[in-house]
């Protein structure tokens, strides 16, 4: 019987078909395309004569499409929904892929064709694309080692398999803590708590199967519970649960890990000739160099630190008034926030949030993206891998465009946090190849026949994740390793962070903000006040995000650290954090920086988007129309549709017309008087 993983898909639009795919098909599947490509790779260096192009570079970018097709169907759902055997899988396949990876990069045939066309790149009479992707495949061999040899290309194979496993390790763990805590809660624990929250714990209770309602780590079920929880010691229950994640002294403890990723990433950046992992790292970012990165964020920090220690102030009066004697603690933060919320800006969560229901914030998503871009969306009724997960075909004047999955609420099958990707990237080298994008998030599940309601946070997540889903949408290049998000790491996030203002957009809300039980609009007093409140506790979130971002760049600029919790510290004490505001991401649950390489001496990048995001937008605005057809043809046709053919910042000076300063973004934030 031919493994589905394998066979041409006989589906509508060639999704994978889910209904036939089992646990059991992935390996032998993995096997059989490894081995393909590694035939699809001899093909090229057994090419008699001399290296074209056509007969190197674009034969390379088409070696791996079967593994492509295993693996992207295999990661997604391993991410998503995941299972004892499918952990099992990932541990087995990524010190493989690893020393695969090693494999083709320093392969000296296929290099020695790579550089060959290099040294002759004048001659070739390359379009600009082609040019582009010649470049970025011999920086890619080149950063993977492809000039090192002896003892220094066999140790750097190592690190990298090594830094695989370590990868996959880190992940599970932090997955295994955050699905096997939960805090059960009695009735009189739910005293002072909305309606909505109660709702989401009673259906968190139920997915862990407690006799009653539950706290999980879910940010969408724990986060809401720390923000209207008048019980100070459920609050610092959970808190502390929720940052121990990775770090409780067991078995899935991710502080030796964290140590020797480090220490590994300063070796293979060494290795290549570079003094430490972040000038290895931000060589090919729009950053150049961490010096730059560092001034940007200090920048804000300074802004963002001085608000928010004048909102601790204000929060520790607040606290002593309720008869607590002590200083503001972390667990207290979420709480006092929103009490200041409701009294300065009269908001309260519970009046807000039936009116941000799931389903009419997806319409809001897909309008936006039809009045800028001209899309449509109908649903589809297609197998897909969990029952959460939903479909649509995506058109444009009834052409097909890609296919969008949306996967929304939280399971504890799936590790946190919310993201973005394709099981199929734009391409045109193969055929007209389109995508089939994925929305992961983990929105808190409502009780049967409930509306699933979003916080204010949630709704800004789901257009952030959409506006990423957009940039691999509207991909229109040739070569699939420069396609959709295949972008420098400080300006993937640009799409997606611009995305993002739509959803404070007035008209944007006054149509699909309905109630859920009446479905009446957002009342205009309502909707004025919420967005009058856009720049509520930016100091705290400003800070905790800086924190995490400056820690990560000292673990990497420099000497690795011995004992990376103690360079936490260092790090923090250097920069005068408050007392009650910690990082976002704790070194023993930074996935962004130890899951994968991701973001590793990258998690700056939000900021630095940030500062691109914000002018972006102010370029809508100074037309009087956040939907102006003209600039939206722009910024689709600089940005969006580019993929990673045009350099980042050559690309955003062609949107628009220069490149950004800080001061848009303090001013976003509400920072600037700071």
């Amino acid at each position: 019987m031919t493994n589905p993983l394998l066979a041409q898909w006989d589906t509508p639009f060639n999704l994978p078909p889910f209904d036939v795919i089992k646990d059991g098909d992935f390996e032998p599947a993995f096997d059989a395309a490894l081995e393909d490509t590694r035939a699809a790779i001899r093909k090229i260096t057994d090419t008699d004569g001399n290296p074209t192009f056509a007969n190197t570079i674009e034969a390379l970018e088409l070696s791996d499409a079967s593994l492509d097709q295993v693996l992207s169907v295999f990661y997604n759902v391993a991410g998503a929904d995941s299972t004892p055997v499918r952990e099992e899988l990932q541990r087995k396949f990524s010190p493989r892929l690893a020393a695969f990876s090693s494999e083709v990069t320093m392969n000296e045939a296929l290099f020695a064709r790579i550089e060959a066309l290099w040294q002759a790149r004048d001659t070739l009479d390359l379009t600009d694309e082609q040019a582009r992707v010649l470049m970025l495949t011999r920086r890619r061999f080149v950063r993977s080692g492809a000039l090192l040899e002896g003892a220094d290309r066999e140790r750097l194979k190592a690190v990298q398999e090594k830094l695989a496993t370590l990868g996959t390790d880190f992940t599970q763990n932090l997955l295994s803590d955050e699905r096997s805590w939960f805090m059960p809660l009695k009735d009189a624990d739910l005293a002072g708590l909305p309606d909505f929250v109660i709702n989401a714990a009673r259906a968190a209770g139920a997915e862990k199967d407690s006799e009653g309602p539950a706290i999980t780590l879910a940010r969408s079920v724990i986060t809401p519970f720390l923000q209207h929880s008048p019980r100070r010691d459920l609050r610092e229950k959970a808190y502390l649960a929720y940052t121990a994640r990775g770090a409780n002294g067991d078995k899935t403890d991710n502080r030796a890990i964290a140590a020797e990723t480090l220490s590994l990433r300063e070796e293979r950046a060494r290795l290549l000739g570079y003094e430490n992992f972040a000038q290895f790292k931000l060589e090919t970012e729009m950053a150049g160099h961490p010096d730059r990165v560092r001034e940007l964020l200090m920048q804000v920090w300074e802004p963002a630190r001085k608000a928010a220690m004048a909102d601790s102030v204000k929060m520790t009066e607040m606290l002593h008034s309720n008869g607590y004697n002590g200083e503001l603690e972390p667990w207290d933060w979420h709480y006092y926030a929103e009490r200041r919320r409701e009294a300065e800006h009269d908001l309260d969560e519970a009046e807000i949030k039936p009116y941000l229901q799931l389903d009419r914030m997806i319409d809001a998503v897909f309008d936006t993206a039809h009045r800028l871009f001209g899309l449509e969306f109908a649903p589809l009724d297609v197998s897909l891998y969990h029952s959460d997960a939903r479909a649509w075909d995506v058109t444009r004047g009834g052409k097909h465009l890609a296919v969008f999955i949306g996967d929304y609420f939280a399971r504890g099958s799936k590790r946190s946090g919310a993201w973005c990707s394709a099981m199929r990237s734009q391409q045109k080298l193969a055929a007209d190849i389109r995508p089939v994008v994925v929305n992961v998030c983990n929105f808190a599940k409502p009780e049967a026949g409930q509306a699933a309601l979003l916080s204010w946070d949630d709704a800004r997540t789901l257009f952030h994740e959409f506006g990423h889903a957009l940039h691999q949408m509207l991909s229109d290049v040739t070569y699939p390793s420069i396609s959709g998000t295949s972008v420098a790491r400080d300006f993937v996030e640009l799409p997606s962070q611009l995305y993002e203002h739509w959803l404070e957009v007035p008209e944007v809300l006054g149509k699909f903000a309905t109630h859920a039980e009446t479905g009446q609009p957002m009342p205009q007093k309502l909707l004025q006040r919420l967005l009058a409140a856009s720049t509520h506790d930016t100091g705290f979130q400003t800070v905790e995000f800086l924190s995490s971002a400056l820690v990560d760049l000292d673990f990497h600029d420099g000497p690795a650290p011995v004992d990376a919790m103690a360079a936490q510290q260092a790090t923090l004490d250097r920069i005068g954090m408050p007392a009650a505001i910690r990082m976002r991401h704790a070194t023993p649950h930074f996935a962004h920086v130890f899951a994968g390489d991701g973001y590793s001496s990258g998690y700056y990048s939000y900021m630095w988007s940030e500062v691109m995001d914000a002018d972006a937008f102010e370029a809508f605005k100074e037309t009087g129309d956040a939907f102006d057809p003209e600039m939206a043809k722009k910024l689709e046709y600089h940005i969006l549709s580019k993929g990673g053919s045009v350099e980042a910042k050559d690309l955003y000076a062609a949107f628009r017309g220069r490149l950004p300063g800080v001061d848009a973004l303090l001013k976003g934030r509400g920072l600037a008087d700071a």
